[in-house]
């Protein structure tokens, strides 16, 4: 599925234009990365949370050289669906 079709079937879902749909799901990234940013957690109900996790620092190896890197600590997007999702998902057709 693009863009463009999931648009379309959320507009026919909600009975709204794709056009409404797409500032709505501009909206909720707009949402989503403020309130990450703030180091929050967004739930979701239904749909999984939204959270930031610190990444610490490592060694690395490079395979072909065998030389040893040190990766900087970072910040990183986390999703952890919801029991409700999975169970969606993991239904047999």
């Amino acid at each position: 599925m693009n863009n463009k079709d999931f648009l379309n079937d959320m507009a026919a879902r909600i009975g709204a234009t794709p056009k409404e749909v797409q500032q709505m799901v501009g909206h909720f990234s707009a949402v989503l990365a403020d309130t990450l940013e703030e180091g929050d957690i967004l739930p979701v109900q239904g749909f999984g949370s939204f959270e930031v996790k610190k990444k610490m620092e490592r060694v690395v190896v490079n395979p072909s050289t065998k030389q040893r890197q040190l990766v900087p600590p970072k910040l990183a997007i986390a999703f952890r669906p919801s029991p409700t999702l999975k169970d969606k998902i993991n239904e047999q057709p």
